[in-house]
């Protein structure tokens, strides 16, 4: 499996027998760009803001999933679980949904726009988590010190940080220091991607901060 950062809250999933991208979002309202040959066979969507649902971005017709609910495509099962993009049970900013796939052994977890802290119903339908995909950068979303609470409710093998601030970004949200202070990362260098299998997951939670390509 390859996992890209294309910025904010969408990655690239590249695995053996299919390809998911997750929250494609509007290069013109973001200030960032998005690679022109974008292709998936499965596009998640975690809610319906523009930053987030930019689908004109895929070339081809993928599959397109949009909230909470069980689907099945090309030996990748997907939950959706619903949840709030803010903390007052979605009056501020509407509701989210987290997404858990189970790609190449693999279970992936996104959690899109989560504005606040997992309940135990939530925790336990997401259940395993190999890779976390987390917000970090607050405002819109939890910040890095309610990220790091949320790691360890989550206990993943591996995290990646998303949704946080990058100098050409025109939303005011923090970067990804503070995430990585609590989590006691500060030093760690950007990779292009990752590249993992179910065998080579590591024994304990691992931060991998990813250069936006």
């Amino acid at each position: 499996m390859d996992i890209t950062w294309l910025g904010q809250a969408c990655f690239k999933i590249k695995g053996k027998n299919a390809t998911v991208v997750i929250d494609p979002f509007d290069p013109g309202m973001m200030g960032l760009k998005l690679p022109k040959d974008l292709e998936a066979d499965v596009v998640l969507s975690t809610h319906d803001h523009p930053d987030h649902n930019y689908f004109a971005a895929l070339a081809g017709e993928p599959l397109i999933i949009k909230g909470p609910g069980e689907y099945e495509v090309k030996g990748i099962t997907i939950e959706g679980i619903a949840s709030f993009h803010d903390n007052s049970s979605g009056q501020s900013r509407g509701v989210n949904t987290i997404y858990h796939f189970t790609q190449d052994k693999i279970d992936v977890v996104h959690l899109g726009d989560l504005g606040h802290l997992l309940t135990d119903e939530q925790i336990s339908e997401i259940e395993n988590t190999d890779i976390l995909l987390i917000p970090v950068g607050g405002n819109y979303t939890i910040d890095g010190e309610r990220a790091a609470k949320v790691v360890a409710q989550l206990e993943p093998k591996i995290v990646i940080p998303m949704h946080y601030k990058l100098p050409e970004m025109k939303l005011e949200i923090e970067g990804v220091e503070s995430f990585l202070k609590e989590m006691g990362t500060e030093n760690i260098e950007p990779a292009n991607k990752l590249t993992i299998t179910a065998e080579k997951l590591p024994d304990e939670t691992t931060v991998v901060l990813l250069s936006k390509v």
